[in-house]
């Protein structure tokens, strides 16, 4: 656990703020690499994931982006109308599950609203690589999209193309065309919300892209339908304790309450925290972190909101 101290906070679009954290005693912070992000502990046991936006190379600083959500779980109310400048918080150390891969010869950016968080980081470290990339920001309208300034001042601002929803038709994006004819050492990288999200993705499968050359990050979960949950059972591979997982409880809420340690973060499926092993039995995956290929091995899944199609699953736990 690390203590920071917000250093400065910034209304940078209509409903976004972002906030500098910086070390308590002003010495250097840990190295973390483009895609990473930080679980921030809010208070009243509220614990929300930000993605870092700044330069990986600084030390000195760690930079979010906060959307104020209009259906707020309460974290990002919380960070926007309860943090202030000068505050302290405590922070997780930066973990990556969003990284690049620096195998690819080139690397297309693809960021919507919010998303443009990571992809930023990205820009930054490619940039600083020398390596061929292009980053495409979509947004609302200008009024809502954070960071546009300094991506338009930036020294790889070349490399950066603009689609405005509500602008003229000839800037916004095409993604089908710019995803046409994929080539083996190019990598996609998509974040942003789910429905931007869906349409890159679906995109780029139509193209033909390989699920190896895609990367992608969900800030929020699609919805999912409860009413046909049923009721089953877990069973701990280390001490053969069994559990019933009634059909409004997650396997998470169960295990969490009988004092069983699983690490969690989002608590919706998109983040990959609480990814655990099966051993036996079919799960119900209702995860976005996973690929659909890892998936189809069904020897993992994730106990915040995945189920069972069996009667039982045999956890590594």
């Amino acid at each position: 656990m690390l203590q920071v101290r917000v250093t400065r906070k910034i209304d940078e679009a209509e409903g976004i703020c972002s906030f500098e954290l910086c070390a308590v005693d002003g010495g250097e912070l840990p190295p973390f690499e483009a895609g990473a992000h930080v679980d921030v502990h809010i208070g009243a046991g509220l614990t929300r994931q930000y993605s870092l936006c700044n330069h990986p190379e600084e030390r000195h600083r760690y930079l979010i982006g906060v959307l104020k959500d209009p259906v707020s779980r309460g974290g990002s109310r919380a960070m926007h109308e309860q943090v202030a400048q000068g505050q302290l918080l405590n922070i997780s150390e930066p973990r990556n599950l969003f990284a690049l891969d620096h195998q690819g010869a080139r690397h297309l950016l693809f960021a919507g609203g919010i998303g443009i968080t990571p992809i930023l980081a990205m820009a930054y470290e490619l940039s600083h690589r020398g390596a061929d990339f292009e980053l495409h920001y979509c947004f609302r309208s200008q009024e809502r999209a954070a960071f546009i300034k300094q991506l338009r001042h930036l020294p790889f601002a070349g490399r950066v193309h603009l689609h405005d929803d509500s602008g003229a038709q000839a800037q916004k994006l095409d993604a089908p065309a710019l995803l046409a004819n994929p080539t083996s050492d190019t990598h996609l990288y998509v974040c942003g919300p789910s429905g931007f999200m869906g349409h890159i993705l679906e995109s780029a499968e139509n193209a033909g892209w390989s699920q190896d050359q895609v990367h992608r990050e969900f800030f929020a979960a699609t919805p999912l339908e409860h009413d046909a949950d049923s009721p089953f059972e877990v069973e701990l591979a280390s001490s053969g304790e069994v559990f019933h997982i009634p059909a409004d409880r997650s396997v998470f809420e169960v295990l969490d309450e009988a004092g069983i340690a699983i690490e969690t973060s989002c608590e919706q499926g998109i983040c990959g925290s609480c990814i655990t092993r099966v051993l036996q039995g079919l799960p119900d995956h209702r995860d976005q972190f996973m690929t659909a290929a890892e998936h189809a091995c069904n020897d993992q899944f994730t106990p915040c909101c995945s189920r069972a199609k069996s009667p039982r699953l045999v956890l590594d736990l």
